[in-house]
């Protein structure tokens, strides 16, 4: 069953989420998409404010492929940009 899953990670750049992706088994196909064996994931970049002053980057990953697939996946994925943002 096809699926499609959206996450953001603040405080991590395109290029780190792009890094762990391809560890994971992708590869970068365009600016903005890795595709690995049964998944892909299109990578969008925005500043979000945090209080008056300050602003992080906020990555937002959706990734779209197989269930079985997809679930272990963005988990990984989320464990890796958890402890390098926040």
């Amino acid at each position: 069953m096809e699926q499609r899953i959206e996450r953001s990670f603040r405080g991590i750049s395109e290029r780190l989420a792009v890094r762990y992706l391809r560890n994971l088994g992708g590869e970068r196909v365009e600016d903005g998409l890795v595709r690995g064996e049964g998944w892909s994931a299109s990578i969008t970049v925005d500043s979000v404010a945090i209080g008056p002053s300050l602003t992080l980057s906020e990555v937002t990953v959706v990734f779209e492929g197989e269930t079985e697939t997809l679930e272990p996946l963005v988990e990984r994925f989320a464990q890796k940009a958890m402890r390098a943002g926040g």
